[in-house]
């Protein structure tokens, strides 16, 4: 898979990030960060994105003193999943407060861009799909509502799909639309030692749709350990994966690529992660 064209975008961002550090020197308020990482793969909410290939991931966050936020983050996929595409990009925004040293909240917004990817830039799905042969024009693009809170190292957010999820509806097989989707987030990033963190999560997909009468919902989980070190280098490994595999794994859900090869995209793996923060 050649992403080459597209990843270029990544030091684009930390370029960015270089010129608005410099504005924020004037104004001392304003916070700006970057990360770049490179990761043995992608998953996202528990489903493998790049087909057990390699990712390398980099974004920009800015954050004002009053609670205000801002970003974007990209990361290479597979066009196996995303049909004409290998990138995706996020863009965010939204505001974090705090009621006490303890418990903090957050609302904002969250969209995910996939350039190029279409539905019907893939192979025809087997016959055990319940979408017809002739594939419909449809993007992958998503855009969510999300709020929650925290205490100490615990948090909870709830995020609601504005638009069809992923690319879900009647035109790519599903029941119905997929407005309303929820996806919930429950993760703890538990200080160890100074330099060493326990992160735990566990998600909630639920789709307001089935596909051939096939429930798209399921549970995502994950169990890690962060090290970080000095000069902003962190090292992460986790032990992620995801349930319901009558849909996420063949014939259903385990997407078949042109060549035919198949993969199933919620298969327990051990993922590891190189990153630095800037």
């Amino acid at each position: 898979m050649n992403n080459s064209k597209h990843l270029v975008l990544l030091p684009l961002l930390l370029l960015a990030a270089g010129a608005a550090r410099a504005e924020a020197e004037v104004a001392p308020d304003l916070t700006v960060s970057s990360n770049l990482n490179l990761a043995s793969e992608y998953r996202f909410r528990g489903i493998d994105q790049t087909w057990g290939g390699p990712a390398l991931q980099g974004g920009v966050d800015l954050a004002h003193r009053n609670g205000l936020y801002a970003g974007l983050w990209a990361s290479n996929v597979s066009g196996n999943s995303y049909p004409g595409g290998n990138l995706e990009v996020d863009y965010y925004a939204g505001y974090n407060g705090k009621l006490d040293d303890d418990w903090g909240y957050t609302v904002g917004g969250y969209g995910y861009w996939y350039p190029g990817a279409n539905v019907n830039k893939g192979t025809c799905p087997s016959a055990a799909w319940a979408a017809p042969c002739s594939l419909p024009g449809q993007k992958f693009d998503n855009f969510e509502l999300n709020g929650g809170f925290s205490w100490r190292w615990l948090s909870y957010k709830l995020s609601v799909s504005l638009t069809d999820y992923f690319g879900a509806n009647t035109k790519t097989g599903y029941s119905g639309d997929t407005k309303g989707s929820l996806y919930h987030d429950l993760s703890a990033n538990v200080p160890l030692a100074e330099d060493l963190t326990l992160n735990l999560h566990l998600g909630r997909t639920d789709v307001k749709a089935t596909y051939g009468g096939i429930s798209a919902d399921y549970t995502d989980y994950r169990l890690g350990l962060t090290r970080t070190f000095s000069g902003g280098w962190s090292l992460s490994g986790a032990w992620v994966g995801a349930t319901n595999d009558r849909f996420y794994r063949p014939p259903v859900g385990g997407l078949s690529a042109a060549n035919g090869e198949t993969r199933e995209l919620n298969k327990d793996r051990l993922v590891l992660q190189v990153g630095r923060s800037f």
